[in-house]
């Protein structure tokens, strides 16, 4: 029975009447402002966060830029040197590794001389190579201040040799 007629049923008025409004929501209706409520705060929340969105994967332990080589510049006399020694050192290692398993061990003399050895072509002037290889150098440091990877020295001076060989004729 409702609360309205068994009050007036018996002639005392309803004693919270004036404090409740008689609102009656069902679950739909909640759905639907809970929703209409929702999505205009979510659509602003995304279009805000479009910039965080960009940002993503970058930073400073982003992996979308080359880092400059970390090793000597090989310019000067001294940094060659220690170069040499490196790759001695290197060689080294490699024979002593092979003659501990009982492999014929690396020749480490002859290794290095076969690394040192220019790939640019013997009939070529060795003066003329040197100012290639100098000229090389100097592409290569200014390669690497652009950001740009360095040219391999003895294939760039290989090809450089190539290119002057056939303009005398």
């Amino acid at each position: 029975m409702d609360l309205a007629v068994a009050t007036a049923k018996r002639g005392c008025a309803p004693r919270y009447a004036h404090r409740v409004l008689p609102v009656a929501v069902s679950n739909g209706d909640v759905i639907i402002i809970v929703v209409l409520i929702a999505v205009p705060i979510a659509a602003i929340a995304f279009a805000g966060a479009g910039a965080v969105y960009r940002e993503i994967g970058k930073g400073m332990f982003a992996m979308d830029h080359e880092n400059p080589r970390a090793g000597p510049s090989l310019e000067s006399k001294a940094d060659r040197a220690a170069q040499q020694a490196e790759i001695r050192q290197m060689l080294q290692a490699k024979a002593y590794r092979q003659r501990e398993r009982g492999e014929e061990p690396l020749d480490v003399d002859e290794e290095m001389r076969r690394i040192q050895t220019p790939k640019v072509d013997v009939r070529a002037d060795p003066a003329l190579v040197e100012e290639v290889r100098q000229l090389v150098l100097a592409r290569n440091a200014r390669r690497l201040r652009q950001g740009k990877e360095p040219l391999d020295v003895e294939e760039e001076i290989a090809r450089q040799i190539r290119d002057l060989d056939g303009l005398g004729e």
